[in-house]
């Protein structure tokens, strides 16, 4: 099981403001992508849990922004599985140009069913 994963990104032009810098709402796309990453790595995708009836809901999200990224830098993000709950995952994110912090992350997702009810993390999801 791989609880870190890493991907590069490149500030692409339509994801900057007019002064060429990420926009701030960007950063929360990438740290999906990273969460996104980090599971197919180990084997799922989120077709398959919501195919089994479950979903993975936001329910708190953060960024702190350390150094502003520009358009066209290319970008390493870190995800880390940082905790798993009876019924919440846990992540922790860092985004780097070379050696350089630009920003740290957190973000909790809950498991719920399709009509929105609180469900146990399953043992399968654990595992991966």
């Amino acid at each position: 099981m791989e609880l870190e994963h890493e991907i590069t990104v490149r500030v692409r032009y339509q994801e900057t403001d007019a002064m060429g810098v990420l926009h701030h709402a960007n950063y929360f796309t990438y740290f999906e992508m990273g969460r996104t990453e980090l599971l197919r790595a180990n084997g799922l995708d989120y077709r398959q849990i919501e195919a089994g009836g479950l979903l993975m809901v936001v329910v708190h999200i953060e960024c702190r922004y350390r150094r502003p990224a520009r358009y066209d830098d290319v970008l390493r993000l870190r995800t880390l599985t940082h905790r798993v709950s009876a019924a919440k995952l846990e992540h922790r994110y860092t985004l780097w140009r070379d050696d350089e912090l630009l920003a740290e992350g957190a973000s909790t997702l809950a498991c719920v069913d399709r009509e929105g009810r609180l469900q146990r993390v399953p043992d399968w999801l654990k595992e991966k």
